[in-house]
């Protein structure tokens, strides 16, 4: 197919962040009608920049982007602007149209029951579309903002992140629409099963080169074909170094001799050149942060939690649940539960350590990571997010942290909420190392994080060697961390 025959084609395409950060150098690529593709990239290579572009809501620098005339695009973002969180939910919907939508609450019903969010009664659909966003659970938002995209029927669907905060069930039902959609999909996720049930190609934003490479197939078979094409290149250059080795010698030698010989020295010369000239560079793969660990608060009495009692959420009610759970130094907790019931405002209780039913013991080190990065200032840089956090402020040690989370350079200055979400998640975990906390609480930690920084993350947190609460959707995440005990949120409400 040529570019020309693409619903959306991007011409040599440049764009830069900033002077020292350029996201694409004369990128060219074509998305057809009706395909279902992935998005892939390392945390903070522009993957969401990308999608502002094919929108529109960010102009390149150079080159040009062609959408076939009457193409509607709509976006489903990793998360809902802080500014849409006061809005009710019957707002939030109107606000995505740019004309005024008539008795719009029909719509909203219908689009509700695709992302498996329906009320099962119309006095609790009214009272749910008056709700305030900020009042949803995290799962639940990440449905609102997918509806929010669907509800525009629109050519172009770009999902960022989708799965971030679905349960199994959210991920099972929107992979099954996805399959029946019969218009244009692309998707940035890191959940490779999610992506291989429904993408036929992948479009790969490459860090070294800046520019957009097309692949068929899904997303293992990608991963594979990259790989196998490093590995090429590798033997390429190894080859190449070779020969390049020899004739420096050869050259040397016959320089050395004088005379005819200086001739075939200079020929020797000019064949290093040629093979030094057709050296490839090699791709660098994603890189992987560093194995770490996270150290616990030294003096923490046995006894770090005593819950007695906890409250869940039952058709949009609060109800207390009576229990008798100790959390003791280095034992593992993880809470368990369908979207909606509670768990993250269990977790920010908790965090609080000052709740009715839950009482965490005196001088114990809380360190918390929330799925929405809520608790980092975004105006700080990540230089000085991280000393904050340090009992002895030594920066170098808060740089050397930071660099093993790939947090280096012109980033160590950059403030947080200019950050890709993958990079705050690096933050969050570097925060955490240096924090040494007592008590661990962890909501969603493997949300926008690259699948190849997940088993690092996991043996840290295996290894803790202090409390730690643990919600997560992801069971092979879970699966590779230690757990003490499961409290399942649902068990007594059946």
């Amino acid at each position: 197919m040529s570019r020309s025959d693409g619903l959306i084609t991007f011409n040599n395409v440049s764009y830069e962040y900033d002077p020292t950060k350029p996201i694409l150098i004369g990128a060219s690529f074509s998305i057809r009608r009706g395909a279902k593709l992935t998005l892939m990239g390392q945390n903070g290579a522009g993957k969401s920049t990308l999608f502002n572009l094919i929108t529109g809501s960010i102009k390149p620098d150079d080159g040009a982007i062609n959408i076939l005339p009457r193409t509607s695009i709509a976006i489903s973002k990793q998360v809902i602007p802080r500014s849409d969180l006061t809005l009710t939910v019957r707002d939030f919907f109107r606000k995505q149209f740019s004309e005024t939508v008539y008795d719009i609450d029909p719509k909203i019903d219908d689009i509700l029951e695709v992302v498996n969010l329906a009320q099962p009664t119309a006095e609790a659909s009214e009272t749910f579309k008056d709700r305030i966003i900020s009042s949803f659970s995290g799962g639940q938002q990440a449905r609102l903002l997918l509806a929010s995209a669907l509800i525009q029927t629109p050519d172009v669907l770009l999902l960022d992140e989708p799965t971030n905060n679905l349960d199994r069930e959210g991920i099972e039902h929107l992979t099954e629409f996805l399959k029946e959609y019969k218009k244009t999909v692309v998707v940035i996720s890191h959940d490779a099963d999610f992506l291989n049930a429904f993408t036929h190609g992948v479009l790969y934003l490459n860090t070294q080169t800046r520019t957009v490479e097309q692949y068929d197939g899904n997303y293992h078979d990608v991963v594979e074909e990259i790989v196998a094409r490093v590995e090429k290149e590798k033997r390429k250059n190894a080859q190449l170094e070779k020969e390049i080795r020899l004739n420096k010698e050869k050259a040397n030698f016959f320089a050395n001799k004088g005379g005819k010989m200086r001739m075939v020295a200079k020929r020797m010369r000019e064949e290093v050149e040629e093979h030094e000239e057709n050296k490839v560079e090699v791709r660098k793969e994603d890189r992987t942060i560093r194995p770490f660990n996270i150290p616990a608060q030294s003096g923490v009495p046995l006894e770090v939690l005593k819950l007695t009692s906890y409250k869940v959420i039952k058709n949009h009610k609060l109800k207390d649940i009576e229990c008798d759970i100790t959390l003791k130094r280095g034992d593992h907790m993880q809470i368990v539960g369908p979207n909606g019931i509670g768990k993250t405002t269990l977790l920010e209780s908790l965090a609080s350590g000052h709740a009715d039913g839950e009482k965490v013991s005196p001088g114990v080190t809380i360190g918390y990571y929330r799925q929405d990065f809520s608790n980092l200032d975004f105006e700080q840089s990540v230089l000085d997010c991280l000393l904050s956090v340090m009992g002895k402020k030594v920066e170098e040690t808060a740089r050397a942290t930071a660099a093993g989370f790939l947090l280096t350079g012109d980033l160590v200055k950059a403030k947080i909420g200019n950050l890709s979400e993958g990079q705050k998640g690096l933050v969050a975990f570097a925060r955490l190392k240096l924090m040494e906390p007592g008590l661990l609480i962890l909501d969603e930690p493997t949300n926008h994080i690259n699948f190849r920084h997940i088993p690092v993350i996991a043996k840290a947190l295996d290894e803790f060697p202090g409390a730690m609460i643990l919600v997560s959707h992801v069971p092979e995440f879970v699966s590779q961390v230690r757990i003490d005990h499961i409290l399942d949120l649902n068990k007594k409400l059946k």
